[in-house]
């Protein structure tokens, strides 16, 4: 899960939790709160092991306020849908979902909602990656 303020973007593995593919983005309107029923709705239909959500860490790696406000999500995805979450720094992700539609030609102008979901597969990717070559 790419986390943002307004969009939320979503990705997922397959089976062998190798490769991460974007599904879709969550609209949240300024101040309203997180859209849970279709959430809810997509972990039925694709049900997840676990949550990896990201989390967006200031250029000096401290906390601020989105890191606090996607701790916060972290801690009611958990309690609604009883998964382990992983949360993982989210800091360049969606810099790289931009590089990569650029690098293949592609344009970004209106297709935020499709970037996001993009930076949540390459977050996903490199949280895959990491726990590959350093299985705990």
């Amino acid at each position: 899960m790419d986390w943002g303020e307004i969009r939320i973007g979503l990705a997922v593995s397959d089976a062998t939790q190798t490769i991460a593919t974007p599904l879709e983005t969550l609209t949240r309107r300024t101040g309203k709160r997180f859209p849970m029923p279709r959430f809810l709705e997509l972990c039925q239909a694709y049900p997840p092991t676990g949550l990896v959500i990201g989390l967006p860490l200031t250029p000096e790696g401290e906390d601020g306020p989105s890191a606090m406000a996607a701790r916060e999500l972290a801690a009611l995805l958990a309690q609604r849908t009883g998964l382990p979450i992983a949360l993982w720094d989210e800091r360049m992700s969606t810099a790289r979902a931009l590089g990569l539609i650029q690098e293949q030609g592609g344009r970004t102008r209106g297709r935020k909602p499709d970037v996001d979901a993009l930076a949540a597969a390459v977050l996903l990717q490199h949280f895959l990656d990491h726990r590959k070559l350093c299985p705990a």
